[in-house]
């Protein structure tokens, strides 16, 4: 296998023929020159795709094998259109390091493109994913799998924004709302599947079936798989979650603003959880508070965060991040492990497909 470096590289050098494709289309549809798709972010949930088929197939993919992994991949980076509706909402200065798409001072002399921001996110959602998808997997055995995943994860996503809004209204913030146990209903609805669905696509493209029998034992492979990965995915929010305070823009790509925002962090609720009244009453006092002093509030957030004789944040992430990692682990030996016969067929779900995703995600800093 690749070592991650040269995965990335690759996987972005993918992405050249696939825009030319989308461009192509687009000028079919007679639509304007301006038109154009750029890649960008992490893409930590599209490289997955391609780990998970190579890692099924207990060999290297055939040319048209990765080629597939990699469109699938790259419908996933596609996907978080969302993004874009996020930002919007939540009046986002940055992205990634790039202003956030909708704060775009001017775009191939379009001039300012909150609106174009909103078309642009729906024109990903149906246009770019469901015709790549078309093109390329409408002959399949399943093509209708990968539909439906889409259509699964995206109503899902949509769900979680709903709740993270009226949890978190704009100029209307209540931290009586805001719980550990909600904080994970939202993480799990509005992020949390779309690391299952890497490796689910990668699942159906391998022809892993939805039950069968091995050891004499009943499996069902995409339970064992939302099993563990949205557990996964949920660390993944709180890692996210922890860097908007604790990281730099440098480090993490964007201007962290879930304080001044109001947002329902894991920080704050395990603030709210664990604080004592006065610590709770400094947040009320500060917490999304958006003014002159903004900055000011934002930091006396922080220091309360940081005091390692009080709340110490860092500490209870350490914590938290190293028992979460254990019991995923633990997960992961649960699942049936299919023998040396059974990994030729490439058609079985095996623990190193969750190995290799936890590994892209302990101990990050960006």
């Amino acid at each position: 296998m690749l070592y991650a470096a040269d995965m990335r590289t690759k996987f972005l050098a993918a992405f050249e023929p696939i825009r030319e494709e989308l461009v192509a289309h687009m000028k079919s549809e007679k639509m304007p020159e301006e038109v154009t798709t750029v890649p960008g972010g992490k893409i930590n949930r599209g490289i997955p795709v391609v780990d998970t088929v190579a890692i099924l197939l207990n060999r290297p993919p055939t040319n048209d094998e990765y080629f597939k992994a990699t469109l699938l991949g790259w419908c996933i980076e596609l996907a978080p259109f969302f993004l874009v509706y996020d930002n919007m909402m939540d009046r986002s200065i940055s992205h990634r390091g790039q202003p956030s798409w909708n704060r775009v001072s001017d775009v191939k002399g379009l001039g300012k493109v909150p609106n174009i921001a909103i078309n642009d996110s729906c024109m990903l959602a149906e246009g770019a994913i469901y015709h790549i998808l078309k093109s390329h997997f409408r002959r399949e055995s399943y093509y209708v799998d990968l539909l439906e995943l889409f259509h699964q994860v995206t109503y899902k996503t949509e769900m979680g924004q709903l709740v993270d809004q009226i949890t978190a209204p704009d100029g209307n913030i209540d931290l009586r709302k805001y719980t550990l146990p909600k904080h994970t209903f939202i993480v799990r609805y509005k992020t949390a599947y779309y690391s299952y669905l890497g490796v689910a696509l990668a699942m159906r493209m391998c022809g892993v079936p939805d039950v069968y029998e091995l050891n004499g034992k009943t499996v069902e492979p995409y339970k064992e798989a939302d099993r563990i990965l949205i557990p996964m995915g949920e660390l993944s929010q709180v890692q996210d979650d922890y860097l908007d305070y604790h990281g730099t823009e440098a480090q993490i790509g964007k201007i962290g603003t879930d304080i001044i925002d109001g947002k329902c962090s894991w920080c704050v609720c395990t603030a709210l959880t664990y604080g004592t009244e006065a610590q709770k009453q400094l947040l009320y006092e500060n917490y999304g508070k958006k003014g002159e002093d903004q900055a000011v509030r934002e930091q006396a957030v922080k220091d309360m965060y940081n005091d390692e004789q009080g709340l110490n944040v860092p500490k209870r992430y350490e914590e938290y991040s190293k028992n979460t990692v254990a019991e995923i682990n633990a997960m992961i030996e649960l699942v049936p492990e299919p023998g040396a016969q059974d990994e030729l067929r490439g058609d079985r779900l095996k623990r190193d497909v969750f190995r290799a995703f936890l590994s892209k995600i302990t101990d990050r800093t960006a």
